[in-house]
């Protein structure tokens, strides 16, 4: 019997690398008008009111102008890699024919989409290989991590809340209950600050366990590692209330998962948003959800409703 021969290395690493996010069409555009005729009025009128418009052209959401800058990508990726944007709606495809009408005009490269009829997207997230879900309704959010996909709840913001539209993609994380596991964050509720620090200390060299968004960090690098680190079209942050001496074993975790991060900062406690608008972040993940009011009023934010904060 002749043995199976393994396929060269060099084929596989062919494969151009892709990154896929998910977003729901009220992330995405403005639909406030048409949610409120939804929830005030009921399905029909609310089928009624979108056929009739479906020619009118629906204004950027909350994620607009991160997908714009997720897409735009692709004219530096080349061969080498690709970003896919997917639209996961609750719409029926009859209601949906504005959202994709909309999609066109506004110059979105986006082909693949769910219209799931009133019942909730989530479940394709893993079906289209997404790494990450973006959706304006905390139920499907909170569905999406149970099945291991990072996603987060937009939060509602101005239309000034958006980062810069040129320049490199730069997204932002906080540690605990998002890139990592809450179990650090356990011991600060239960025991208060200078436990948290003593356990941290003597776990210093112990990676923390992973959180929902690091396989979305993940695959973010490996984007970023198509460029020299100098040209990257892309940038991530860590923003973090941890300081000194909980730092070390932040630093120590990624190294361990051989991820680069390209800032961090330890902000011992001090709010986050003008940071992150020095930062020029297009988006920013955070598990609590007095961070995300506090950031929503400058930069685009994802609510991440996982781990102790939320009850979990």
């Amino acid at each position: 019997m002749t043995a199976l021969t393994p396929a060269p290395e060099s084929l596989a690493s062919t494969e151009p690398i892709r990154l896929v996010v998910a977003i729901s069409s009220r992330a995405l555009f403005d639909l406030d008008e048409s949610h409120r005729v939804f929830m005030e009025e009921g399905v029909e009128a609310y089928h009624a009111y979108q056929v009739a418009r479906e020619n009118e052209v629906l204004e950027p959401g909350v994620a607009f102008s991160l997908v714009q800058k997720l897409l735009a990508l692709n004219g530096r990726l080349g061969e080498g890699g690709r970003v896919e944007v997917i639209l996961l709606s609750r719409n029926s495809s009859d209601t949906g024919l504005r959202v994709f009408n909309s999609i066109r005009h506004h110059g979105l490269d986006i082909t693949r989409a769910a219209f799931s009829g009133g019942a909730s997207p989530y479940r394709y997230v893993g079906a289209f290989g997404a790494h990450l879900f973006l959706s304006a309704d905390p139920d499907d959010v909170r569905c999406a991590l149970a099945a291991d996909c990072a996603a987060a709840t937009l939060v509602p913001a101005p239309a000034h809340a958006r980062g810069a539209e040129d320049g490199p993609v730069r997204i932002a994380f906080d540690g605990d209950a998002v890139l990592f596991s809450d179990e650090a964050e356990r011991v600060y509720r239960s025991a208060g600050l200078a436990a948290f620090n003593a356990q941290e200390v003597a776990s210093a060299s112990v990676p923390l366990s992973a959180g929902p968004f690091k396989g979305f960090l993940a695959a973010l690098q490996r984007i970023q590692a198509l460029f020299p680190p100098r040209d990257a079209p892309l940038r991530t942050a860590l923003i973090t209330a941890r300081g000194a001496p909980s730092h070390e074993r932040v630093i120590r975790t990624l190294r361990d998962w051989g991820i680069r991060i390209d800032e961090a900062l330890f902000l011992g406690g001090l709010p986050k948003a003008g940071f992150l608008e020095a930062f020029d972040a297009d988006i920013f993940f955070d598990d609590q959800e007095s961070h995300c009011a506090d950031a929503r009023g400058r930069i685009a934010t994802g609510h991440v409703p996982h781990g102790i904060a939320n009850g979990g």
